[in-house]
C-alpha cells in the first residue's frame, strides 16, 4: 500500500488523433496562397516602377525628366488651344523640360502644331504668337516680340491643326538670351470675321517692340477665342540660376 501511494499519480494518455490529409492539404494550400499574394504584389510595384522609370527617365544623363506645369497664375491664359511641338508633345501651360536638350532642340524646330478644337468650320481665324518678356520678365523694353502671325486660317484647317493661312510674320522659333531668366511664349486665336489684316511697313521692319494693343485695335479684334502659353529659358543657363517666371538680368545678345 505504501508503496502504491509513494508512486505519483499519471494521467491517462489516449493515441493522438491523425490529422485529415483534406486538412492539412488545405493549410498547405493557404499558405501557398498568401506567399503567391505578396510575391505577386511586390512583382506588380516592382513592374510599375520599372515602368514609370523608362517613361520619365532622361536617357543621355540618367536623371529624372520632370514636366512641370505653370503656376496658377500664368495657367489663366491656357483656354481651349493646343501647342504640339515634335518628343514633347503639347506643350501649353508648361516649362520646357530641362532634360535631353529640350531646351536647346526648340531653338531649332520648326513651327509647331497648333490645334483649337473649338474653332467654327464656317469661320476664318488669326493666329499670334508673342514673347512679352523681351529682354527679360524683369525689365520688358522690347515687349511684344512678334515671333509669328498667320491670317486667313480657316475653321476646318485650324480645328485639324493645319495652318493654311496667309503668313505676314514667318515662325521665329523661342531663343531667350542667357542669363533672362524665363520668357513665355504666348499664343492667341482672334475671330477675323472677314478682315483684311495686314502690318504696317514700320511693323515689317522689326519684330521688336510690336504694339500688339495698337494692332488689336486697328483691325477691331476683341478678346481672343482660344489662347495658351509655356515658358522656357536659356538651355545653358543653369536650372538653378532662379526662381521661374522672375526674370533678372540684362541679356547678353539681342533677344528673340
Amino acid at each position: 500500500m505504501d508503496q502504491l501511494a509513494s508512486e505519483p499519480s499519471r494521467a491517462p494518455t489516449h493515441p493522438a488523433t491523425p490529422v485529415p490529409e483534406e486538412l492539412k492539404n488545405v493549410e498547405m494550400f493557404s499558405c501557398l496562397q498568401v506567399s503567391m499574394d505578396w510575391t505577386m504584389k511586390l512583382a506588380t510595384a516592382a513592374l510599375f516602377l520599372g515602368l514609370t522609370m523608362v517613361v520619365t527617365r532622361d536617357e543621355d544623363e540618367g536623371d529624372m525628366c520632370l514636366y512641370e506645369a505653370l503656376s496658377d497664375t500664368d495657367a489663366v491664359l491656357c483656354k481651349g488651344l493646343e501647342v504640339f511641338y515634335p518628343e514633347l508633345g503639347n506643350i501649353g501651360c508648361m516649362f520646357v523640360p530641362d532634360c535631353n536638350n529640350y531646351r536647346q532642340k526648340i531653338t531649332h524646330w520648326a513651327e509647331p502644331i497648333v490645334k483649337f478644337p473649338g474653332a467654327l468650320e464656317g469661320a476664318t481665324y488669326i493666329l499670334v504668337m508673342v514673347d512679352p518678356d523681351a529682354p527679360s520678365r524683369s525689365s520688358p523694353k522690347a515687349q511684344f516680340w512678334r515671333h509669328w502671325l498667320v491670317t486667313d486660317i480657316k475653321g476646318t484647317d485650324i480645328k485639324k491643326g493645319k495652318l493654311q493661312g496667309q503668313e505676314l510674320s514667318p515662325y521665329q522659333p523661342p531663343s531667350p538670351p542667357a542669363q533672362t531668366g524665363f520668357h513665355r511664349y504666348q499664343f492667341f486665336v482672334y475671330l477675323q470675321e472677314g478682315k483684311n489684316i495686314s502690318l504696317h511697313s514700320k511693323e515689317n521692319k522689326t519684330r521688336a517692340s510690336w504694339k500688339m494693343d495698337k494692332f488689336l485695335n486697328r483691325f477691331h479684334l476683341s478678346e481672343p477665342e482660344a489662347s495658351t502659353q509655356f515658358m522656357t529659358q536659356n538651355y545653358q543657363d543653369s536650372p538653378n540660376y532662379q526662381t521661374p517666371g522672375t526674370g533678372s538680368s540684362e541679356p547678353r545678345d539681342k533677344p528673340k
